[in-house]
């Protein structure tokens, strides 16, 4: 499994931006897909998931606006992240998991524990 992460940067607060995560040797029926992040000085914390049937859940401090997709036929992982806010300044890291990790619960709230994850992204929103 390879898990490569782009799209970082730097925006002010209220910008937007896209990660985009290239995966490769991952059957997506076995594998939940999602982000979690690490932020200075702070616990890591699971930012969204997209399970095999499609259905996403995102963390609290995220809904309504970030955004996971993907799409199948590039084994392409997204996170759209719109109304950026300094809060949300953190490296941000593409994961694969089991099905029933995701699906049991236990991907909340800090992320994964096992599986597999890339290098990451720098995500910096300055007020």
């Amino acid at each position: 499994v390879q898990l490569v992460e782009s799209g970082g940067g730097a925006v002010q607060a209220g910008g937007s931006l896209r990660l985009t995560c290239a995966a490769s040797g991952i059957d997506r029926s076995d594998y939940c897909m999602g982000w979690f992040r690490q932020g200075p000085e702070k616990e890591r914390e699971g930012v969204a998931t997209l399970e095999s049937d499609g259905r996403s859940t995102y963390a609290d401090s995220v809904k309504g606006r970030f955004t996971i997709s993907r799409d199948n036929a590039k084994n392409t992982l997204y996170l759209q992240m719109n109304s950026l806010k300094p809060e949300d300044t953190a490296i941000y890291y593409c994961t694969a998991v089991g099905a029933s990790y995701c699906r049991d619960g236990y991907f909340w709230p800090d992320g994964p524990s096992f599986g597999h994850w890339g290098q990451g992204t720098q995500v910096t929103v300055s007020s």
